[in-house]
């Protein structure tokens, strides 16, 4: 937690109830470890210290993912840190590092570094499974995401003869979740990582009316697009916080096709994307879903009709 109006203050916490165990316990003991062996804390503002940021992913299936950042290199400390976490966690199925020496803590451009265990964690979401790598986005909460999907698909009203398009779709989540009802469905995500577990989740959970592409949603959603994979009868749209690119919202007015469902997480750009799709679109539902309990944030379903 960052201290209010602080970008760069940390609230050091004992424990947090958001996550599960082992999150509060291996987050306690690399603070206990680094403090009795000197190793230094990233200082936001002069851009030094060795340990940076800190990733504890965990699933439903009871597979722990840690992605640990470092702001230096050096491979000593790191080496006996790291062991020291896969002997004092052995329930630790998935550990990386990255060595980030940029100015923000981003790393889908940078090297991530498997040092112990799998490449990739599992979660389920119904009767689906799924392959999560380090570079891969899925909902932080696993039991919420399936009532928004179910919502999502609810408002979808596929029959089994429509052509889906997903935007952003990540590790393939809502585009297999909709492949089970619709006859063909395309996902465009611009991480190649998240991309390649998507069409590995399609494999695993056999669904072979789904393909993936991996590039801009700029430059791949166009006229040959559609012409070549076919005209989309409903977009589902899951963009990150900052919204829809205004190129985007305008190949979506220019596509027009009868039905649009946008999944949001801020429901702030969610609303000044669809005041510009409003030209064409009337809203036919709205559903808010409470993906992050004991905070302001909502996740929130727009269902959409085109006026034509």
């Amino acid at each position: 937690f960052h201290l209010p109006g602080k970008f760069d203050k940390i609230l050091d916490i004992e424990m947090c109830h958001l996550q599960p165990e082992p999150s509060n316990a291996i987050r306690n003991e690399i603070r206990v470890f680094s403090r009795k062996h000197g190793l230094s804390f990233y200082d936001l503002k002069a851009h030094n210290g060795f340990l940076r940021n800190l990733i504890v992913r965990t699933s439903t299936t009871g597979e722990v993912m840690i992605i640990l950042q470092v702001g230096e290199d050096k491979p000593g400390a790191l080496k006996e840190l790291l062991n020291h976490l896969t002997v004092t966690f052995p329930e630790i199925s998935s550990l990386y590092y990255v060595i980030n020496q940029k100015k923000n803590e981003t790393f889908q451009d940078l090297d991530v570094n498997l040092f112990y265990g799998s490449p990739y964690i599992t979660e389920r979401i119904e009767h689906l499974e799924f392959r999560i790598g380090p570079k891969s986005f899925f909902q932080t909460n696993p039991e919420q995401a399936a009532n928004l999907y179910r919502h999502a698909k609810r408002f979808a009203k596929l029959t089994g003869t429509e052509t889906v398009y997903d935007l952003y779709s990540g590790t393939g989540t809502i585009a297999l979740y909709m492949a089970q009802a619709a006859k063909k469905v395309i996902g465009i995500e611009n991480i190649p990582e998240a991309v390649e577990d998507a069409r590995v989740n399609a494999e695993i959970n056999k669904i072979e009316n789904v393909e993936f592409f991996t590039g801009d949603i700029r430059e791949l959603l166009n006229d040959q697009a559609v012409k070549r994979y076919g005209k989309p009868d409903i977009f589902i749209l899951d963009p990150p916080r900052a919204g829809l690119h205004p190129e985007v919202n305008s190949m979506l007015l220019s596509l027009n096709p009868p039905k649009i469902v946008y999944i949001s997480c801020n429901p702030a750009t969610q609303a000044r994307d669809l005041a510009l799709l409003s030209k064409k679109y009337e809203i036919e539902a709205v559903q808010p879903v409470d993906m992050f309990p004991h905070t302001q944030h909502v996740e929130n379903i727009v269902s959409l009709i085109s006026k034509q």
